[in-house]
């Protein structure tokens, strides 16, 4: 009977002290696992957050950058990370809707080792070439691709990546046939690259190139969605040059290790919504074109992952797509 009691006791008081840490957090920094390298559109998004984020739940964010493997070693950590609320993943549609279907065999992790927080923001692409390389447009393009079969290299953040998905829709849909160059820092890396007519063509999320566009060291031939971008409205979309369908927005979201408690992911999703809906924070995500996009609950979010996995699942299906 003793030992019964005791037992309880210590459940009961363990029970007390969870209770007392998660109505105490965040008490200590919060580090966010970014899954690629400086520079790309995670990247900035969390960088732009994070000020706002730390000064919203009083306390310090801490970005660790840990790119490769298409993303798997960022999730891979964050996923075994402790469920107190301590680390986090900012996980993008690569990391977390499209490797388990091209990675099957080599995940370490699952979707399910990772509870989703909220959405945090949305990203155009840009279909964009080296200054330096002839076409000038979608149609100059695929006829060069045409008359130069091989000879076109085109740059992703690496293989399974949504922009090599895209790249392979659109080789399929013009008939091209060109050279995947894989950069395992992601497009902070790969843009200079193109800069320097290293790789020439690639689809990049704007808020990685729109500068460079601007300043005439890369070419934007055309933009992903369902509309022109205000900073680059000259260039047309997809549709527009014939591709309709062809190229895509690639969202960003926060993770928490499966086991967080609830609590904590309440106030993670209330602290970020707060945050996204910030004047000056919204005013920086439009300067590099990245509309923030928050979720109005975790299970919202959650639901979303699972419907855009489950669009991403058969795009790679109808492609072929095997890296395993």
């Amino acid at each position: 009977m003793k030992t019964w009691k005791s037992l309880v006791g210590a459940l009961l008081a363990a029970a007390s002290l969870a209770s007392i840490a998660q109505s105490d957090y965040p008490n200590k920094p919060i580090k966010i696992i970014i899954p690629f390298g400086p520079g790309g559109a995670t990247d900035n998004v969390a960088r732009q957050l994070s000020v706002k984020l730390g000064e919203e739940l009083k306390t310090s964010i801490v970005l660790d950058n840990r790119p490769g493997a298409a993303g798997n070693i960022a999730v891979d950590l964050a996923a075994r990370a402790t469920p107190d609320g301590y680390t986090l993943l900012l996980g993008n549609v690569s990391t977390n809707a499209i490797n388990q279907w091209l990675y099957q065999n080599q995940l370490k992790t699952q979707p399910s080792d990772l509870t989703p927080i909220t959405s945090v923001a949305t990203v155009p692409s840009i279909l964009v070439s080296s200054a330096k390389f002839p076409p000038n447009t979608v149609q100059e393009l695929v006829a060069y691709g045409k008359a130069h079969p091989g000879e076109i290299n085109h740059a992703t953040a690496g293989s399974g990546s949504y922009a090599m998905i895209d790249m392979m829709a659109f080789e399929r849909a013009a008939g091209l046939q060109m050279v995947h160059v894989p950069f395992k820092g992601g497009a902070g890396q790969y843009v200079m690259a193109q800069v320097a007519n290293d790789v020439q063509i690639s689809f990049t999320n704007a808020s990685s190139v729109v500068e460079l566009v601007r300043a005439g060291k890369l070419k934007a031939l055309a933009v992903t969605g369902d509309s022109r971008l205000p900073l680059l409205a000259q260039v047309p979309t997809m549709a527009e040059t014939g591709y309709k369908g062809i190229g895509s927005s690639g969202w960003q979201g926060l993770f928490a290790p499966a086991g967080t408690p609830a609590p904590i992911i309440q106030r993670l999703h209330q602290a970020v919504n707060k945050v996204l809906a910030d004047k000056d924070v919204r005013e920086s995500y439009s300067k590099m074109l990245i509309l923030p996009l928050g979720s109005a609950s975790p299970s919202g979010f959650a639901a979303f992952v699972r419907t855009d996995s489950e669009r991403w699942k058969q795009l790679v299906t109808d492609l072929k797509i095997t890296l395993d």
